[in-house]
């Protein structure tokens, strides 16, 4: 059964991250429950020029092909089917995560939707992946990573690598949305990795 995917945009730089990520996984044609914060948006509009007083339309410009694989929930609707442990989902995934919003799971806040979903993941022993975007940390940032990895959570640094020589922004974008993918069980070749140029170069002096 495809189960469908809740995907959490909020507040921190990065919001580059979490809109790439919706793209690949509706175009691999997984469902995909949306929840932005009020912060996200401003993020978005700020970062990637959306603008924030027409969201719907925004989903509609940016996720052109989506139809009904793309179910947008507002953040104070606490009501939503999201909100339920009796609602099937594959998992979540947090992208960028904030510092508040970690901090908001950590402690089982549930001040919003976002927050609920993400708790609900770990009540029902689902996959939560978070994705925090912050520089530097302090401690307690990093007491709150730590309490949500001893409870099963999937921390995911929005840490670029170098190694497969990006040339692009996109590409160091790509690289990170691939380690999450991979962390979501989703087969994918979005980026390219380790080994691979190795290989390549191995063969092409072998034929020296």
């Amino acid at each position: 059964m495809n189960r469908p995917w809740i995907v959490g945009i909020t507040g921190a730089s990065g919001a580059v991250y979490g809109v790439t990520l919706c793209r690949y996984l509706l175009e691999f044609g997984c469902r995909v429950h949306l929840v932005i914060t009020d912060a996200g948006w401003r993020v978005l509009h700020d970062e990637l020029d959306w603008n924030a007083s027409k969201r719907k339309e925004m989903l509609e410009k940016h996720f052109p092909d989506a139809g009904d694989r793309l179910t947008y929930h507002p953040i104070q609707d606490i009501g939503a089917s999201i909100a339920s442990g009796s609602f099937r989902t594959a998992g979540m995934v947090i992208v960028p995560c904030s510092m508040g919003t970690l901090a908001g799971v950590a402690r089982g806040a549930s001040d919003n939707l976002l927050e609920r979903a993400a708790d609900v993941m770990l009540k029902e022993g689902r996959p939560l992946l978070l994705v925090p975007r912050e520089s530097p940390l302090h401690s307690i940032h990093l007491e709150n990573m730590l309490t949500l990895s001893r409870m099963g959570a999937r921390i995911i640094p929005a840490m670029p690598a170098f190694y497969h020589k990006p040339a692009s922004i996109q590409e160091m974008v790509d690289f990170l949305v691939g380690k999450v993918m991979d962390s979501m069980g989703i087969e994918h070749d979005v980026y390219r990795r380790w080994g691979e140029n190795h290989e390549q170069q191995e063969i092409s002096l072998r034929k020296n």
